[in-house]
């Protein structure tokens, strides 16, 4: 099993959710991180939290990912603290449902920014720092919606599907170059997200929670270097 001790890794959508739950057990691992999310007060009440209890080095940086500029600046900040960067998790997105006809383009084009392009910026940016190292992994959270779309959903699902190509594409881009690429497509949630977006969670002892996907990504980069997986769906047992 791959040792995590001492890896530095960034993580985006940090705050909350899946994002939250991955800094936590990456920095039981020992792993020094930094962490990008909009909302500067849960940052740093995470990272105060897990420098004290975990010992390890914690920063973070506010940015919009969907912002070029603010994502490079961001980064600059993370990888001039961290010195080095081994794993990159893509998990920052946005859901908003509606039929095609009905969405305002303004909130479809938004959702395709925030999805797509800024998992772009972040990786673009973040990506020449891991190739330094000669290994290393980027794991892009895509969804269940990035395989099949559904109704109401065409702007959330085309962006998880362009997600998807994208990471298709970088892993056989890097692969050579010892950088596993993988995409994980989670059902449903049990998070803020999927609350805040309208979508039903029923039971939540029933239902999947953030942790299971942290557990599910740990588990892809405990794997030895000489193999990677390159998607991964993880599905709650007995949804309500």
């Amino acid at each position: 099993m791959k040792q995590l001790k001492d890896k530095t890794a960034i993580i985006t959508g940090a705050g909350k959710g899946i994002g939250r739950a991955t800094a936590i057990d990456l920095a039981k691992e020992g792993v020094n991180l930094g962490l990008l999310a909009r909302s500067e007060e849960e940052l740093k009440m995470l990272c105060a939290e897990l420098t004290e209890t975990y010992g390890i080095q914690a920063i973070y940086a506010t940015a919009d990912i969907a912002d070029r500029e603010q994502v490079e600046k961001a980064a600059d900040f993370l990888i001039g603290q961290l010195g080095k960067i081994d794993i990159l998790i893509n998990n920052a997105g946005m859901a908003q449902f509606g039929t095609f006809l009905e969405m305002d383009p303004n909130i479809w084009e938004r959702i395709i920014q925030v999805n797509l392009m800024g998992t772009y910026y972040v990786t673009r940016k973040i990506l020449p720092e891991i190739l330094k190292q000669k290994e290393g992994s980027v794991i892009n959270v895509a969804s269940t919606a990035g395989e099949k779309g559904f109704a109401t959903g065409s702007a959330y699902a085309a962006s998880k599907f362009a997600v998807m190509g994208l990471t298709e594409s970088l892993m056989q881009e890097v692969r050579k170059q010892n950088v596993r690429v993988t995409a994980i497509t989670p059902s449903t949630v049990n998070t803020a997200l999927a609350v805040n977006s309208g979508l039903k969670i029923g039971d939540e002892d029933r239902m999947m929670q953030p942790e299971d996907v942290s557990e599910l990504i740990l588990s892809i980069l405990h794997l030895s270097p000489r193999v990677f997986i390159k998607t991964a769906g993880i599905w709650t047992t007995n949804p309500q």
